[in-house]
């Protein structure tokens, strides 16, 4: 098993407010129902107003790395990526379900 995070970071201008914002995030919510390798999903906003926060997280867990390769090439995942690429930057990490 294999655990994807990603933390996004929206560009300087860009808030909740930003029509863009609202359908980049929805289209994260919605990965899990187009995209069938995903076996477990979690994302939200940001609740704390630190400066080294980043505005919204996606957990997904995946079974291994060519299943979450296969996310990434999902025509669903890229048009999120291009929604994102928009209004935002971001961090990525993929580790093992179970490092402790």
């Amino acid at each position: 098993m294999l655990n994807h995070v990603v933390l996004f970071k929206f560009r300087p201008g860009v808030t909740w407010d930003d029509p863009r914002a609202l359908q980049a995030e929805r289209a994260s919510r919605r990965h899990p129902v187009h995209i069938p390798e995903i076996l477990s999903w979690e994302c939200g906003r940001n609740t704390t107003d630190r400066d080294i926060g980043y505005d919204f997280a996606v957990i997904g867990r995946f079974s291994d790395h060519q299943a979450v390769e296969s996310y990434l090439s999902h025509p669903d995942h890229v048009q999120g990526v291009e929604l994102w690429r928009e209004i935002a930057t971001w961090a990525v990490v993929d580790f093992p379900a179970d490092a402790a």
